[in-house]
């Protein structure tokens, strides 16, 4: 009787155990949501506003470049001259302008002694007030020809890597031509996709965490940035749980990369705290 007693006590404690393990886990696994997605790593093609013969590309391919390095430069004599010209043409303005304007000045004084007519006065008014427009057309085409200037330029609108160098240096050429395509680092985003039924559990900025398949690279941070109103059937490239036929939400989880480990298109798992709580509901809506 002792031995069926023993064995009953046994079968009990571990009937306990495994009512335990999986209570806990299925409240665990309610306390969280895991999703399957992809890093997608920004690029930007660089290239000229203004057209010209490229002179010299200062960075190779797989360089890291820093936020305003120059990158890339054309021939500036051209754009130079342009501007030396502009700068000439307001200088002439100006001195035309100050002696109609003292010519102007005389002749108001000569009127009332009859020395000149109304017609000179006003033809003299006339071209002074010419002159002024000159002069403002003048230093708006010197704007012009400074921005042309500045933009035989390319400098790194921020922090990236080099992914192709586009262009050699000799090239002619034309306006938006790509000359370098650069990788943006940091912040990368996670494409990954939600069921309808989780939709709800989810907001934008909500905190995430995101896991690659190597361990040692630990847990990287962001926020979901972006929820897709329209639905879509779920790409047959994202493992989920669910059939791949299910309509789901794209979503958009931004992620810090500070030591650049996140790789365009690499797998990752993305897991999010249902129990984090949304301070967007409790801001008034604003009325503008």
């Amino acid at each position: 009787m002792r031995r069926i007693g023993f064995v009953l006590l046994i079968a009990a404690l571990i009937a306990a155990a495994i009512f335990v393990y999986f209570h806990y886990r299925d409240r665990k696994n309610e306390d969280f949501l895991v999703l399957y997605g992809n890093v997608d790593v920004r690029q930007v093609d660089l290239g000229f506003r203004v057209g010209g013969i490229l002179e010299s590309l200062f960075f190779e391919e797989g360089d890291f470049v820093s936020e305003g390095a120059v990158m890339a430069m054309q021939q500036q004599q051209p754009y130079l001259d342009q501007y030396k010209e502009a700068e000439a043409t307001i200088l002439s303005t100006k001195a035309s302008l100050l002696n109609a304007e003292n010519l102007f000045k005389r002749r108001q004084e000569l009127i009332g002694d009859g020395g000149v007519s109304e017609e000179d006065l006003q033809q003299t008014e006339t071209n002074r007030d010419v002159l002024l427009a000159n002069l403002k057309q003048a230093e708006a085409s010197l704007g012009v020809a400074l921005k042309n200037l500045n933009d035989t330029i390319i400098r790194c609108p921020t922090d990236g890597i080099i992914l192709t160098r586009v262009r050699e240096p000799g090239t002619v050429c034309n306006v938006a031509d790509p000359v370098f395509t650069l990788n943006i680092i940091s912040p990368v985003w996670i494409r990954a996709f939600v069921t309808e039924p989780d939709l709800g559990k989810i907001y934008p900025g909500m905190p995430a965490e995101v896991f690659t398949d190597s361990k040692a690279l630990g847990v990287f941070h962001g926020r979901i940035g972006f929820i897709s109103p329209v639905a879509e059937f779920t790409p047959k490239t994202v493992e989920t749980t669910q059939l791949r036929t299910d309509l789901v939400y794209r979503i958009r989880v931004y992620v810090d990369n500070p030591n650049w480990y996140l790789k365009q298109g690499m797998p990752v798992t993305v897991r999010l705290d249902l129990r984090a709580k949304n301070n967007s509901e409790e801001k008034p809506e604003s009325d503008g």
